[in-house]
């Protein structure tokens, strides 16, 4: 939908005004912009109509409306009379997540499991459209009753799918005719979820799964995490519980997960590291998640060391022993031998073997590293670059200044002076807490939330401090500075990102997106804009809301790109002196 103004034009000359006479405008706009200076009104919602004195700030931002104004024009002149909106893409496409094409991924020579990996360079630029939701799409229940049911429309798997599945699957959920119930208490390994998490705790010497955090640990890796039901007993004791799983074009745990409202991510253990630093998780769980961990000559278990942090605690739980001398029980016996040898030469103890379940801890013990054997696994050399590189055949010693055993390290997400300080300014620390707002949706209808630009996870604290029951996916794109140790040091979820490419999760997944600054750091990236929004429009649930706070141009232009997608905007001039706007917008739920 185009401005009033050019409505207005429209009016006056007709629906198609000279190519020379909209740029003989464009030159006299400019010049009379810089000749006299003078105010002119503007398209956005105030708050206030105070009035700025300052010449150089009004200038400033007559200036970039006239940029505004003249990409408007340009537009026009070009031949589009009008930014029209985009179509919808076909319904074959309603779970459509890019960079996992298999078939693609096998016609560009990937194999040995690599075509399962994610390969963002294989797809290709196609024409821009939205994807609608299914047709028995419902908005999803309002925590905490979405975490327990859901509607059997709002994910990719079917009544007979569900019964072919195996039976601690149909422990785990009762399908009724158009929801699914997830038992809170069931399935898994043992009588039931509390049952196994208790069992975990007393392995590792505590008394009960309440005492994980006195033990240090706050932030866990979930791999393969089923439908979520052990991570939605971590949150419950106030624990950070992420689950990866890789991508499933039916059924998949990571669309269940985030449909409950647990925080979930498509990652694969195949060729490739996860887009997290060194040092970012108290514990990785392993609960049947079908990793082959004795293969490619324990790479696999050096990317978990990669990832835990000193003093960390991987937990295995294979799946139940078969009679002896079947197939499974020897592939099971398999497996387990080369696990029994290779943790002692990445400093792993074994501290508790109990059922299935086998629990290592990695060292908190600096020398271990100098008294390894000759023939162990060597010390990485260089900085630690995680986002998708090769899985690497060497471990992070102690040198590292995050090298922090984590009994040492804060009980809650307030870090200590001496851990800010490890991460840079303390100053910048603070501003960006403060500076992060309530935003405006309801949070009755709020749950799964994306930081876009996560900065110092502000945004996160400020919903913590007000307690609202909503999580925080923090974001870090790939091309700023990488503050996601900090966050992960929070005990928060997060990432790193290039948002030049499709975010790893499943359409409608999430209810809130926010950004403070990303468009302004994306403009001098090689992205487009455009994709950048169909992108959110994908991750985005029906009804959900996206607020932007960034410069002026950029605003306007993501407030035109928000119409061409069918969003709801409004821009809010917060009239605190800046040249910084809101753009607050919301999804309709769109079927046709």
């Amino acid at each position: 939908m185009r401005s009033p103004w050019l409505n207005k034009l429209s009016v006056i000359l007709g629906p198609r005004p000279p190519v020379s006479w909209l740029f003989l405008c464009v030159v006299s706009l400019l010049a009379l912009i810089t000749v006299f200076g003078s105010s002119s009104s503007t398209s956005f919602d105030s708050v206030t109509s105070t009035w700025v004195p300052e010449s150089y700030k009004n200038y400033r931002r007559l200036k970039e409306q006239a940029a505004v104004d003249y990409f408007e024009l340009r537009t026009l002149s070009s031949g589009a009379s009008r930014q029209r909106e985009l179509g919808f893409c076909g319904k074959e496409i309603e779970n459509y997540v890019p960079c996992y094409n298999v078939t693609a991924n096998l016609l560009s020579g990937f194999k040995d499991g690599e075509e399962f990996d994610r390969h963002c360079e294989v797809v290709g630029q196609g024409k821009w459209c939205l994807i609608r939701p299914p047709k028995d799409y419902k908005t999803p229940l309002q925590w905490p009753a979405g975490r327990d049911v859901i509607w059997s429309g709002n994910v990719k798997i079917t009544k007979d799918q569900f019964l072919s599945s195996g039976s601690m699957t149909k422990r785990m959920m009762l399908l009724e005719e158009n929801q699914i119930a997830f038992q809170s208490d069931a399935g898994l390994t043992f009588d039931g979820v509390k049952d196994y998490s208790r069992q975990i705790a007393e392995m590792m010497g505590l008394g009960s799964d309440s005492e994980f955090l006195q033990a240090g640990v706050r932030t866990v890796l979930d791999i393969g995490c089923g439908f979520g039901s052990f991570g939605a007993h971590l949150v419950s004791i106030k624990l950070m519980a992420l689950c990866i799983a890789g991508y499933e074009a039916t059924g998949s745990q990571v669309q269940l997960a985030l449909e409950r409202g647990l925080p979930a991510m498509i990652g694969n253990f195949i060729t490739r590291q996860l887009p997290y630093p060194s040092f970012s998780f108290d514990m990785v769980h392993c609960a049947q998640c079908g990793i082959p961990w004795d293969k490619k000559e324990g790479m696999l278990l050096i990317e978990v060391d990669r990832l835990l942090k000193p003093g960390g605690y991987f937990v295995l739980t294979s799946p139940k022993s078969k009679p002896h001398g079947s197939a499974t029980g020897t592939k099971i016996r398999n497996m387990l031998t080369p696990l029994e040898q290779f943790p002692e030469k990445i400093c792993w103890s074994l501290i508790a073997q109990q059922d299935e379940t086998f629990i290592w801890q990695k060292t908190v013990d600096a020398q271990c590293y100098s008294s390894r054997k000759q023939n162990d696994v060597p010390l990485c050399k260089g900085h630690d670059a995680s986002y998708y590189q090769a899985l690497s055949p060497c471990i992070i010693g102690p040198s590292s200044k995050r090298w922090i055993p984590i009994q040492n390290r804060s009980s809650s997400s307030e870090l200590s002076s001496a851990e800010l300080a490890l991460h840079g300014n303390p100053e910048d620390f603070f501003e960006d807490l403060q500076g992060a707002e309530d935003p405006l949706p309801p949070f009755n209808m709020v749950r799964n939330v994306m930081d876009m630009n996560a900065h110092y996870g502000g945004l996160n604290a400020a919903f913590l401090e007000e307690k609202k029951s909503v999580w925080v996916m923090n974001v870090v794109p790939v091309t700023s500075r990488n503050m996601l140790p900090l966050i992960l040091d929070r005990g928060f979820p997060g990432v790193l990102h290039d948002w030049c490419e499709p975010f790893p999760t499943y359409p409608r997944t999430y209810d809130m997106l926010h950004a403070n600054g990303l468009l302004s750091h994306l403009s001098s990236e090689r992205c487009s804009l455009m994709d950048l929004f169909v992108e959110m429009d994908r991750i985005l649930r029906p009804e959900g809301w996206v607020v932007l706070y960034d410069k002026l141009g950029a605003i306007e232009l993501a407030r035109a790109h928000a119409t061409q997608i069918r969003w709801g905007a409004r821009v809010i001039d917060l009239q605190n002196g800046s040249d910084q706007r809101l753009l607050i917008c919301q999804k309709p739920f769109l079927t046709k």
